[in-house]
């Protein structure tokens, strides 16, 4: 079998720019809609066949933080879950996936807030 070997260029050609500033477009527009930044990463996979945002060379919330949009971490977005799910449970006793979701998602608070310690 003959290997093709894939050139690695640093600077993006002019039909990538384009691309490059239609998908800054989309990252502000779906932001404003109310998706938070992995939601954002996965419209874009699924509706527009974009498979990494980093192709611009950076993160969606950086393009974020650049355009002055407010988005909530990921630590926020799992409280909210947690509130919920518990609210739900303390009706439903009888739901066991509900009660094994609420100890998933703690786990996961923990594991991101460990996470955001470090990373200050």
């Amino acid at each position: 079998m003959v290997e093709e070997k894939i050139e690695k260029t640093k600077k993006p050609k002019s039909s990538e720019r384009e691309q490059a500033e239609n998908i800054e477009s989309l990252v502000v527009e779906l932001a404003k809609k109310g998706y938070s930044p992995a939601k954002i990463g996965d419209v874009l996979k699924e509706k527009y066949n974009i498979p990494k945002i980093k192709i611009l060379g950076k993160k969606v919330t950086k393009i974020l933080k650049e355009n002055n949009i407010k988005y909530q971490n990921d630590l926020a977005l799992v409280n909210k879950r947690i509130k919920k799910l518990e609210v739900h449970y303390s009706k439903n006793k009888q739901d066991k996936k509900a009660g094994r979701e609420i100890v998933r998602l703690i786990g996961l608070k923990k594991r991101l807030e460990k996470y955001e310690n470090r990373r200050k």
